[in-house]
Protein backbone atom coordinates (compact mmCIF):
# COMPACT_ATOMS: atom_id res chain seq x y z
CA UNK A 1 0.00 0.00 0.00
CA UNK A 2 2.80 2.52 0.74
CA UNK A 3 3.69 1.85 -2.18
CA UNK A 4 0.93 2.50 -4.34
CA UNK A 5 0.75 5.72 -2.09
CA UNK A 6 4.62 6.77 -3.05
CA UNK A 7 3.47 5.95 -6.94
CA UNK A 8 0.36 8.03 -6.99
CA UNK A 9 2.29 10.91 -4.82
CA UNK A 10 4.98 11.25 -7.73
CA UNK A 11 2.33 11.24 -10.16
CA UNK A 12 0.79 13.98 -9.17
CA UNK A 13 3.77 15.66 -8.66
CA UNK A 14 4.40 15.15 -12.40
CA UNK A 15 0.83 16.63 -13.26
CA UNK A 16 1.94 19.34 -11.24
CA UNK A 17 5.07 20.02 -12.62
CA UNK A 18 3.61 19.88 -16.21
CA UNK A 19 0.95 22.16 -15.95
CA UNK A 20 3.15 24.49 -14.40
CA UNK A 21 5.62 24.36 -17.38
CA UNK A 22 2.38 24.94 -19.95
CA UNK A 23 1.65 27.86 -18.19
CA UNK A 24 4.37 29.60 -17.80
CA UNK A 25 4.88 28.65 -22.10
CA UNK A 26 1.59 30.37 -22.30
CA UNK A 27 2.35 33.40 -19.99
CA UNK A 28 5.82 33.81 -22.32
CA UNK A 29 3.85 33.65 -25.29
CA UNK A 30 1.43 36.37 -24.82
CA UNK A 31 3.86 38.33 -22.64
CA UNK A 32 3.56 42.43 -23.62
CA UNK A 33 6.60 43.19 -25.99
CA UNK A 34 8.99 45.66 -25.09
CA UNK A 35 7.48 48.97 -27.00
CA UNK A 36 11.15 49.67 -29.29
CA UNK A 37 10.53 45.68 -30.31
CA UNK A 38 6.76 46.44 -31.24
CA UNK A 39 7.46 49.67 -33.44
CA UNK A 40 5.90 49.44 -36.73
CA UNK A 41 9.21 49.22 -39.34
CA UNK A 42 9.70 52.90 -40.23
CA UNK A 43 11.30 51.89 -43.86
CA UNK A 44 8.83 52.34 -46.61
CA UNK A 45 9.85 52.12 -50.62
CA UNK A 46 11.42 55.02 -52.14
CA UNK A 47 9.33 56.95 -54.61
CA UNK A 48 6.20 57.62 -53.26
CA UNK A 49 6.68 60.26 -50.80
CA UNK A 50 5.33 63.92 -51.35
CA UNK A 51 6.57 65.96 -48.30
CA UNK A 52 9.16 68.63 -49.19
CA UNK A 53 12.66 68.84 -47.51
CA UNK A 54 11.77 71.74 -44.94
CA UNK A 55 8.62 69.27 -44.08
CA UNK A 56 11.37 67.39 -42.29
CA UNK A 57 13.56 69.85 -40.73
CA UNK A 58 14.41 71.62 -37.96
CA UNK A 59 15.15 75.27 -37.81
CA UNK A 60 17.12 77.72 -35.27
CA UNK A 61 17.27 81.09 -35.39
CA UNK A 62 20.67 82.79 -33.33
CA UNK A 63 20.56 86.72 -34.24
CA UNK A 64 21.11 87.39 -38.09
CA UNK A 65 21.51 83.44 -38.41
CA UNK A 66 18.77 80.87 -39.38
CA UNK A 67 19.83 77.43 -38.94
CA UNK A 68 18.62 74.61 -40.65
CA UNK A 69 19.09 70.47 -39.63
CA UNK A 70 18.24 67.80 -41.95
CA UNK A 71 18.22 64.06 -40.95
CA UNK A 72 19.60 61.73 -43.89
CA UNK A 73 18.52 58.89 -42.28
CA UNK A 74 16.58 56.72 -45.03
CA UNK A 75 13.45 55.95 -43.05
CA UNK A 76 12.53 60.27 -43.16
CA UNK A 77 14.10 60.67 -46.79
CA UNK A 78 12.23 58.49 -48.22
CA UNK A 79 8.74 60.52 -47.22
CA UNK A 80 10.35 62.83 -49.35
CA UNK A 81 8.93 63.63 -53.38
CA UNK A 82 11.22 61.71 -54.94
CA UNK A 83 13.34 63.99 -56.98
CA UNK A 84 14.08 65.59 -53.24
CA UNK A 85 14.87 62.01 -51.86
CA UNK A 86 16.79 60.44 -54.73
CA UNK A 87 19.20 63.98 -54.26
CA UNK A 88 19.20 63.80 -50.54
CA UNK A 89 19.94 60.09 -50.78
CA UNK A 90 22.99 60.43 -53.00
CA UNK A 91 25.10 63.17 -50.76
CA UNK A 92 24.07 61.12 -47.51
CA UNK A 93 25.98 58.16 -49.73
CA UNK A 94 28.91 59.69 -50.96
CA UNK A 95 29.00 61.73 -47.64
CA UNK A 96 28.99 58.59 -45.29
CA UNK A 97 32.01 57.15 -46.83
CA UNK A 98 33.78 60.50 -46.33
CA UNK A 99 32.89 60.00 -42.42
CA UNK A 100 34.01 56.25 -42.43
CA UNK A 101 37.33 57.23 -44.30
CA UNK A 102 38.16 60.56 -42.44
CA UNK A 103 36.59 60.02 -38.93
CA UNK A 104 36.56 56.05 -38.85
CA UNK A 105 32.81 55.97 -37.61
CA UNK A 106 31.23 52.58 -38.70
CA UNK A 107 27.70 53.24 -39.07
CA UNK A 108 27.81 57.25 -39.30
CA UNK A 109 24.23 58.97 -38.63
CA UNK A 110 23.84 62.15 -40.79
CA UNK A 111 22.41 65.18 -40.76
CA UNK A 112 22.42 67.76 -43.86
CA UNK A 113 23.33 71.55 -42.01
CA UNK A 114 22.50 75.36 -43.52
CA UNK A 115 23.66 78.76 -42.23
CA UNK A 116 21.71 81.59 -43.98
CA UNK A 117 22.15 84.82 -42.79
CA UNK A 118 19.80 87.89 -42.99
CA UNK A 119 22.68 90.26 -42.53
CA UNK A 120 26.28 90.93 -44.38
CA UNK A 121 29.53 89.52 -43.53
CA UNK A 122 28.21 87.25 -40.54
CA UNK A 123 30.08 84.70 -38.60
CA UNK A 124 29.27 81.30 -38.12
CA UNK A 125 30.92 78.48 -35.80
CA UNK A 126 30.01 75.03 -37.29
CA UNK A 127 31.76 73.61 -34.28
CA UNK A 128 29.22 75.03 -32.09
CA UNK A 129 26.51 73.32 -33.68
CA UNK A 130 25.37 70.10 -31.25
CA UNK A 131 22.17 67.76 -30.43
CA UNK A 132 20.74 66.83 -28.01
CA UNK A 133 18.99 63.24 -27.73
CA UNK A 134 18.27 60.79 -24.81
CA UNK A 135 19.59 62.54 -22.60
CA UNK A 136 23.57 63.16 -23.81
CA UNK A 137 24.66 66.02 -25.56
CA UNK A 138 26.36 64.81 -28.85
CA UNK A 139 28.88 66.99 -30.54
CA UNK A 140 29.76 66.10 -34.82
CA UNK A 141 32.67 63.31 -35.43
CA UNK A 142 32.95 65.11 -38.83
CA UNK A 143 31.96 68.03 -40.32
CA UNK A 144 32.10 67.74 -44.01
CA UNK A 145 31.59 70.88 -46.95
CA UNK A 146 28.60 70.60 -49.34
CA UNK A 147 28.70 74.00 -50.99
CA UNK A 148 32.20 74.93 -51.74
CA UNK A 149 32.72 78.00 -49.36
CA UNK A 150 31.21 76.20 -46.56
CA UNK A 151 35.06 75.96 -44.44
CA UNK A 152 34.88 80.08 -44.45
CA UNK A 153 32.12 80.14 -41.79
CA UNK A 154 31.40 83.64 -42.63
CA UNK A 155 28.18 84.56 -45.18
CA UNK A 156 27.59 87.51 -47.47
CA UNK A 157 23.89 88.82 -46.86
CA UNK A 158 20.84 86.42 -47.97
CA UNK A 159 24.12 83.79 -48.70
CA UNK A 160 24.01 80.11 -47.60
CA UNK A 161 26.45 77.41 -47.15
CA UNK A 162 25.87 73.76 -46.41
CA UNK A 163 27.61 71.09 -44.85
CA UNK A 164 27.04 67.52 -43.37
CA UNK A 165 27.39 66.53 -40.28
CA UNK A 166 28.13 62.85 -39.17
CA UNK A 167 27.45 61.85 -35.21
CA UNK A 168 29.12 58.49 -34.30
CA UNK A 169 25.38 57.65 -32.43
CA UNK A 170 22.58 55.83 -33.04
CA UNK A 171 19.11 57.56 -33.04
CA UNK A 172 15.51 56.73 -31.97
CA UNK A 173 13.76 59.66 -34.67
CA UNK A 174 10.57 58.89 -32.74
CA UNK A 175 12.38 60.50 -29.79
CA UNK A 176 13.03 64.22 -29.08
CA UNK A 177 15.62 65.63 -30.79
CA UNK A 178 17.03 68.91 -29.84
CA UNK A 179 19.21 71.29 -32.08
CA UNK A 180 21.71 73.41 -30.29
CA UNK A 181 23.75 76.79 -31.00
CA UNK A 182 25.64 78.96 -28.70
CA UNK A 183 22.92 79.31 -25.97
CA UNK A 184 19.99 78.57 -28.59
CA UNK A 185 18.25 75.76 -28.85
CA UNK A 186 15.40 74.08 -30.65
CA UNK A 187 12.83 70.97 -30.05
CA UNK A 188 10.81 71.37 -33.47
CA UNK A 189 11.62 67.76 -34.13
CA UNK A 190 8.58 66.37 -31.86
CA UNK A 191 6.63 68.79 -33.66
CA UNK A 192 7.58 67.06 -37.31
CA UNK A 193 7.54 63.48 -35.87
CA UNK A 194 2.95 63.07 -36.05
CA UNK A 195 3.57 64.39 -39.61
CA UNK A 196 6.43 61.75 -40.97
CA UNK A 197 4.01 58.84 -39.37
CA UNK A 198 1.25 60.42 -41.39
CA UNK A 199 3.07 60.27 -44.55
CA UNK A 200 4.30 56.54 -44.10
CA UNK A 201 0.72 55.52 -44.09
CA UNK A 202 -0.10 57.12 -47.24
CA UNK A 203 2.96 55.73 -48.92
CA UNK A 204 2.17 52.34 -47.24
CA UNK A 205 -1.43 52.75 -49.13
CA UNK A 206 -0.28 53.93 -52.28
CA UNK A 207 2.41 51.54 -52.91
CA UNK A 208 0.17 48.95 -51.83
CA UNK A 209 2.10 48.24 -48.05
CA UNK A 210 4.81 47.90 -49.96
CA UNK A 211 7.76 46.39 -47.73
CA UNK A 212 10.77 48.18 -46.24
CA UNK A 213 13.74 46.38 -48.11
CA UNK A 214 17.29 48.73 -48.47
CA UNK A 215 17.48 50.53 -51.18
CA UNK A 216 20.83 50.62 -52.76
CA UNK A 217 22.63 49.14 -49.71
CA UNK A 218 21.23 52.02 -47.36
CA UNK A 219 20.65 51.99 -43.87
CA UNK A 220 17.33 52.92 -41.94
CA UNK A 221 19.33 54.66 -39.13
Amino acid sequence: MKAIVRTMGCLALVVACAGAASAGSQQGENAPVPERVARQDTLVPPGFGTLKQDDVTMTLRSGPLLIKVTPLAESIIRLLAPDTYQRLHNIAESKREEARRSAGIAEPVLFMVSFFSYQPDVEYSTEDLQLSHQGGLLSPSAVMPVTPAFGRQRLAQQDQQVGIYAFDSRMDYQLPIVIRYGLEQSDQWMNIVPRLEVERSRIRARSGGGGSNLHHGSRAD
